[in-house]
């Protein structure tokens, strides 16, 4: 998957969340990286969802 032309996940929610696991540090490529793996979880969902005659994402999608 390539570049998502906008950003899915908070930033400053993800290293607060990565604070509270340990002492890390977060690289702007990580971010990016993790918000392309978010949109692909969320297209994937969208195909399950589109393929079972609904339209309502739902956590069985994921």
């Amino acid at each position: 998957m390539g570049k998502v032309k906008e950003m899915l996940i908070v930033k400053s929610k993800v290293r607060e969340y990565v604070k509270g696991i340990g002492e890390f540090n977060i690289s702007s490529d990580f971010i990016e990286a993790l918000n392309v793996e978010v949109a692909g979880l969320i297209k994937s969902a969208a195909t399950r969802t589109k393929n079972n005659s609904r339209k309502t994402l739902s956590a069985k999608d994921v």
